[in-house]
């Protein structure tokens, strides 16, 4: 096997889906799962075909991507600006069903504005449910915001959405299930309130793998867009989102390529194939750069672009392949060209068809 390499273990990966789609289905809100971690079309199709109303994406390029492969129902969850990605819209938004998030006045004028050949395009106000990122605050300030993209002509308020992305600093499980919560409750009192002022809206959404089990359940959620769940990794396990890392569908697959001292051994797969990500919002639990399957007494203490330097107790020996579960599976993705998907003994390779799309 040449590595450093991607594989995906197939019936994980659909096991997981399916897991995701009952949940939803027995919460009664929509799934619309977030495809920024795997940037995979082929996954997207198995995410719909096991009941996902349509997607999520983070980027423009994502989308465009994921309309290519016939995906019909995207939501950019995220601001966009500048005249090139407003004709970019408009021209995505003639052939798909497509909405995108606003977080100010400002934003929403320019989007009307930029897409003035394109009438009525979706447009969900996020809020800010504790992870002080973008997103304005719960209650009036969405109401307010929400009047004032009713004057504007070019753009239909859908609803409104959220990221509990703080969710991954959490301490300890009670602080996890605190801040999903949380995310719930704010949601729900900032719809009532819209509805108060006589502004319909359609879709309250929540985001989060590491919360969407308790916050799809708070009555007046309509809709959930978790994305790390269809791989799991190391951060979601030290949540204890997981119970066991079994869950994790995806591994990357390195080679022994040194051992210049007893308690020492270098692998090839360093930044470039694991990433130094270990937790963007916090304190995420993880220790070291990965876990290497059947090597307890083993860590990744440091990664260089190419290498990654393990150190503690092991058998291993120069050429040996090990398996690792990343720190955060959807970073280490967008690493690679394409993914080796197993089922069984049948194999299949993957191109990671919108990795890159930072635009």
């Amino acid at each position: 096997m040449d590595t450093p390499r991607i594989v995906i273990d197939e019936r994980r990966l659909d096991t997981n889906i399916e897991d995701m789609a009952v949940m939803a289905r027995k919460a009664g809100v929509a799934l619309r799962p977030h495809i920024k971690s795997h940037k995979l079309p082929q996954v997207a199709h198995k995410q719909l075909a096991a009941g996902a109303c349509g997607i999520t994406v983070a980027k423009l390029g994502e989308a465009e991507v994921m309309a290519e492969h016939g995906i019909k129902d995207i939501f950019l969850a995220n601001e966009v600006m500048g005249s090139e990605k407003f004709e970019r819209l408009s021209a995505l938004a003639r052939r798909i069903r497509l909405a995108v998030g606003v977080d100010s006045l400002e934003g929403a004028q320019a989007l009307a504005e930029g897409i003035r050949a394109h009438t009525g395009l979706d447009v969900l106000i996020e809020v800010d449910s504790g992870l002080r990122r973008c997103g304005v605050e719960p209650g009036r300030e969405v109401v307010s915001l929400a009047q004032e993209i009713s004057r504007l002509e070019n753009l239909h308020l859908r609803g409104i959405f959220t990221h509990a992305g703080h969710s991954y600093g959490a301490a300890d499980r009670a602080e996890l299930e605190k801040i999903a919560l949380a995310e719930g409750k704010v949601m729900v009192e900032s719809a009532r309130e819209l509805r108060q002022a006589g502004i319909d809206i359609e879709v309250v959404s929540v985001g989060a793998t590491p919360t969407v089990a308790i916050s799809a359940f708070t009555p007046g959620v309509t809709e959930i867009r978790p994305g790390n769940y269809v791989f799991y990794d190391a951060m979601q396990l030290a949540l204890g989102v997981i119970p066991s890392i079994e869950y994790c569908s995806l591994r990357v697959y390195s080679t022994v390529i040194s051992h210049p001292a007893p308690k020492r051994w270098v692998l090839d797969a360093g930044s470039k194939a694991l990433s130094l990500d270990k937790g963007a919002h916090g304190h995420s639990g993880v220790e070291g750069h990965g876990i290497i399957i059947g090597q307890p007494k083993l860590r990744i203490v440091r990664l260089s672009e190419e290498h990654g330097v393990a150190e503690g107790e092991s058998m291993l020996q120069v050429g040996d392949v090990v398996e690792i579960v990343p720190n955060h599976a959807c970073t280490v993705v967008n690493l690679f060209d394409e993914v080796e998907v197993w089922q069984g003994l049948q194999r299949q390779v993957w191109e990671v068809a919108a990795r890159g799309k930072s635009r």
